[in-house]
């Protein structure tokens, strides 16, 4: 069993920037991958991002490509998402989750955080 514990959501201005940070905790796989998922109020849960743990290989959605950078750090067993030039439709929860392997897919992933909120204002 997998535990993640999100953190570092806030308020912020449109235009400005947040790290997301993903602690991971207990039994791992040698080879699993950390997703970024994201559900704003009224929709659906998106992909967001993900990478693999071992090789660092990364996907992005189109909507965040090039603003938001997801990395990991396998001594600390913490992933990150750098969120910049934040525009106001990325506000939503956002998600931490862990799975076997790298998709953008949700249901390839059957470990979940609590989430944590962003907003970004106008």
């Amino acid at each position: 069993q997998v535990q993640l514990v999100e953190s570092g959501g806030g308020l912020v201005q449109a235009g400005g920037s947040l790290r997301l940070s993903c602690a991971v905790s207990g039994r791992t796989l040698s080879s699993f991958a950390v997703a970024w998922f994201r559900q704003a109020a009224g929709k659906e849960r998106e992909f967001v991002a993900a990478i693999t743990w071992r090789g660092g290989s990364t996907s992005y959605a189109d909507s965040v490509r090039g603003r938001f950078t997801i990395s990991r750090d396998n001594p600390r067993n913490t992933a990150y998402l750098q969120m910049n030039s934040l525009k106001p439709e990325d506000t939503a929860v956002y998600y931490c989750a862990a799975g076997e392997r790298l998709s953008t897919y949700r249901g390839q992933y059957v470990s979940w955080g609590q989430g944590t909120q962003v907003t970004v204002s106008s």
